[in-house]
């Protein structure tokens, strides 16, 4: 077994073994209906059974590879492979912590501002109610070169729990009650409301963005660190060394049209870019900000997540600590099934391939992420 292949059946262990010990506690009081998590402690000997087996060769191999990964591992000086993206940028980012920006994903909120510069997008429902209108979370590592982004919003508690995962400070403005005991949580850093006003016609809850130098200002106040701090729960996804083509079981996927009535969330693939161009309310997702760029993702992670209503005003919280729920991974063209796995607040999703049950390699990119609430998992259409 390759040492990269005992360290994804590790984490498997650690991940089944963390999931038993929280399966309980959940997301914090949600008062779910949903039934608790069932752990197969089965698989947990079957797991370590393999690490143990493993540990041998690993020890005659380890040095080998290592050498042999150091000699072939491409270098860039000055540069270094983003933990968010695994694409080149400048190595002074190396320790800088990324934000997670509460993007308003109403229709009168548009055209977005910047958010073409970031890295991972996450596509969530933020209520039960306006056809379950969905709001944007986008991870951005090189926050210092932004001029506009935006517009801002509100959160929710699921937001903080994601925003962890990458030890992200949250950017937002404000939220309902409900948020105030995680934004309390000890992993949780945030700014919320005080960015810049711009005049662009529309009504005041349509015009705060992240404007130039508002995030050096609010660091400088606060007691926040700009680099990852003792929270950092470590690299997320594990990027592939050569270019992934889903193979055997994998099904064609030109288009992905999520099940999110407002705006209609469709992902498209572009042969020439080799990408999924973003479309939301019937149009092309562009961004004034860079030349009317298109929001276009190398990769796509379609997650099946339950969730609980908080309230008949449709506030609510995914979820979002769970195991074995289906999800998809979709690159190049095609899709395959794949399970997530969410053991904490604060560690990361990671998804298992529904057919080796090993941790899959994703593409070098950007990464697209919805959660599709589970009472609408069966409309999510692929073609």
């Amino acid at each position: 077994m390759k040492k990269n292949e005992l360290k994804k059946k590790s984490m498997a262990l650690f991940l089944v073994i963390a999931m038993a010990a929280s399966a309980l506690a959940g997301c914090g009081d949600k008062k779910t209906e949903e039934p608790a998590t069932e752990i197969n402690f089965a698989d947990i000997a079957d797991v370590k059974e393999d690490t143990q087996s493993a540990t041998e060769q690993q020890v005659e191999t380890e040095a080998v590879e290592e050498t042999t990964e150091e000699a072939e591992e491409e270098t860039r000086e000055g540069m270094y492979r983003s933990e968010l993206t695994n694409e080149w940028i400048d190595e002074s980012l190396k320790n800088q912590r990324p934000i997670a920006v509460m993007v308003d994903n109403e229709s009168t909120a548009l055209p977005h501002y910047g958010v073409t510069e970031a890295d991972v997008v996450y596509e969530i429902m933020n209520s039960t109610a306006n056809g379950r209108i969905t709001r944007l979370m986008c991870v951005v590592k090189d926050w210092g070169n932004i001029k506009q982004f935006g517009s801002i919003r509100s959160t929710r508690p699921t937001n903080i729990m994601l925003a962890a995962e990458w030890n992200a400070v949250l950017c937002h403005d404000g939220g309902p009650f409900y948020i105030n005991d995680w934004l309390a949580k000890d992993y949780s850093n945030n700014f919320s409301g005080g960015f810049a006003r711009v005049n662009n016609g529309k009504s005041r809850e349509f015009t705060e963005y992240i404007c130039t130098g508002d995030l050096d200002k609010k660091f400088s106040s606060s007691n926040y660190s700009t680099e990852y701090n003792e929270h950092y729960p470590g690299t997320h996804y594990v990027f592939a060394k050569s270019e992934v083509n889903l193979g055997d079981g994998a099904i064609d996927c030109t288009e992905i049209e999520l099940p999110f009535p407002h705006n209609s969330s469709k992902l498209t693939y572009n042969e020439s870019t080799g990408t999924y161009d973003y479309y939301e309310y019937g149009k092309a997702h562009k961004d004034p900000l860079h030349d009317n760029k298109q929001l276009t993702f190398k990769n796509l992670l379609i997650q099946d997540t339950t969730f609980h209503q908080l309230d008949d005003n449709g506030y609510l919280i995914y979820n979002a600590i769970d195991s074995g729920r289906d999800a998809y991974y979709i690159t190049n063209g095609k899709a395959i099934e794949v399970t997530w796995i969410k053991a904490s607040e604060a560690a990361p999703t990671i998804y298992l391939d529904k057919a080796t049950g090993e941790q899959i390699e994703i593409n070098t990119g950007k990464t697209y992420v919805a959660l599709v609430p589970s009472d609408s998992w069966k409309d999510v259409v692929i073609k």
